[in-house]
Order: structure tokens, then sequence, then C-alpha cells
């Protein structure tokens, strides 16, 4: 009965006043925003503070600052309106031409550079006002099942945190459909003029310095496997936490990395890097758009799915 009540007494708009003075950290700001008096903000605050039992936000000089449990309630607020908007926009026909809905998409960072410039080209032709987050994925660090190794990103799918990831896996339970992208396999990164080019052998590869790019900071990567199950061995000099990064960093070192061609192509002659063909297999894989089965029913999940993977689902 207790969170009956608790319910009866909310408003949604409370929730929305909420994450404008959270964003804005100023209640005149917000009170623009949302077309209400600085007194209507205030008072909607007050009600607030007496539904959420804390103060939630503290004047100073300058505006106002979020209290500790205001900060914890941030991003759930965020999710709770994003789901209501998404809900509500999915109630309406979908035309992607006057469409504002904005999808979230995860993916990690070094495939989200290869698909999102064409993507945002034809969103500028065909849907000007849709708008796109990316959310970044990274796989279970030390995890080698694929399957496994990125089980966060289907929990976050049906959290509806995102609409769709994209991730270099095959295998998903029966309740997801997958959506062919592109192939990818990976190829040395290395500055260009660098002397591995020159000779890419494989004992030369394993006495090079290389960089792995590397959330956590773990320099044991899919690479070290390959040579292991050759007797070989490398020496990961640097990580990096994601695959821009990597990219920089190469182009200012002797170091050398194992990167995905697709985004290396992409992205090389900005940063004056070149791709070597490596030494050993490095194997390859599809990386693959995934949506809930059940997601495939909002028309604008449908449209942005087509948008990205044009072949059929693979159930």
């Amino acid at each position: 009965m207790l969170h009956e009540i608790d319910l009866s007494r909310a408003d949604l708009n409370l929730l929305v006043l909420f994450e404008v003075v959270f964003e804005e950290r100023h209640v005149g700001r917000a009170a623009e925003r949302l077309n209400l008096s600085a007194s209507a903000v205030s008072h909607g605050l007050g009600r607030l503070r007496l539904l959420l039992a804390d103060p939630l936000f503290l004047k100073t000089p300058k505006g106002v600052v979020p209290t500790q449990r205001a900060e914890e309630l941030g991003n759930a607020v965020a999710d709770i309106l994003s789901r209501v908007r998404s809900v509500v926009a999915t109630a309406q026909p979908f035309d992607p031409a006057t469409s504002t809905r904005r999808f979230t998409i995860g993916s990690p960072d070094g495939v989200s550079a290869v698909f999102l410039p064409p993507l945002m080209e034809k969103l500028s032709r065909a849907a000007p006002r849709v708008a796109i987050g990316i959310r970044q994925l990274l796989p279970r660090q030390g995890e080698t099942s694929p399957v496994i190794a990125w089980k966060d990103a289907l929990a976050d799918l049906e959290a509806r945190v995102m609409d769709v990831a994209i991730v270099p896996n095959e295998e998903f339970p029966a309740r997801f459909a997958r959506h062919p992208l592109y192939r990818e396999d990976f190829i040395v990164a290395a500055r260009a003029g660098h002397p591995f080019a020159a000779d890419p052998s494989l004992p030369n590869y394993c006495a090079m310095q290389h960089l792995v790019v590397s959330q956590t900071g773990d320099p044991h990567g899919f690479v070290d496997n390959i040579l292991l199950g050759q007797g070989l061995s490398r020496r990961v000099a640097l990580t990096v936490p994601n695959f821009m990064f990597a990219l920089a960093v190469l182009a200012a070192t002797d170091l050398i990395s194992a990167l995905p061609r697709r985004f290396v192509e992409m992205q090389a002659a900005r940063f004056g890097v070149v791709a070597v063909e490596p030494p050993l297999p490095l194997g390859t894989f599809t990386l693959n758009v995934v949506t809930q089965q059940v997601a495939m029913r909002d028309p604008g999940i449908e449209w942005l799915v087509g948008l990205l993977a044009p072949t059929p689902a693979i159930d």
C-alpha cells in the first residue's frame, strides 16, 4: 500500500522538472526551458523534496548543486523518462522525415567509427531531425567466450538502456535477433615509416613493443593467446582504453598494435598510421546489429535496423 500511495502522489512532470534542473544547475534557466515561472519551478522542487524526503538541490551564489541523493537519482530519472518518451513515440505512426526520436546504439568505439559516418549521412537525407546516442560497449575483461563476454550488452538491451547493440558475436538466445552488418579481421597498425612495415616477419613482430586496447589496463589480449599456441610471446608496453586513442598514440610512437582492419582503413589517414598485413592469422568475425525480437515491433527501431543492416535478420 505504501508504494501505491507514493505513486499516487507522484507526477511525471516532476521528474521532467528534476531532469532539467539537474542538467541546468539553475532554477531560472530551468524555468526558461520548461516555459514556467521560477516560482513554479521552486514549488515543484518543494513537492519533489517532500516526495523523496531529501533537499535534492542546494542553493549557491551561481545556482544550485545536487545533493548526493540527487546525484544518485540522476541516471535513474533520465532512464525512466527515456523509456516513457520511447513508449509515447511508438504510439504514433513513425515517419523518419518528421520524427524527432532519439535512438541509442551500443557498440565498441572501433565499430562506431566505422558505421557512424555512413549512418549520419543517411540520416541527414532521410531523417534530419532524428538523433543518435552512442553507448560505449566493452566485453567482460579476460572472458574468452564471446557469448559471456557480451552478456552485459544483452542485459542492457533487455533493460531498454539502448535500442540496438552492435557486437562481434554470432550466438544469441532465441529472444534476440541478429542482423549481419559487416565482416572484420585484424591488421597491424603502426606509424608511417615504421621499420616493421619493411620487415613484417613473425620474429620481428614478436620483437616489437606492442599497444593493447584494454579498458581495465589488462595487457593480455587475444593476440597473446594466438602467440602462446605457437610457443611465442610479445612485450606489451602500453594499454589504452579505446581504439581512437590507440591510433593517436601509434602515430607518435614506435609501438605497433593489432586493430580492426576497417576501422584502421577509415581512420588511419587522419593520424598518419599505416596498415600492415599480420605475419600470422588473427581471425575474422562478423559485426552484428542485435535487437530483442519484441523490439522489432516498434516501427522506429525496425526502420533504424534496416538503415544499419538491410540484410534479413538471423534468428
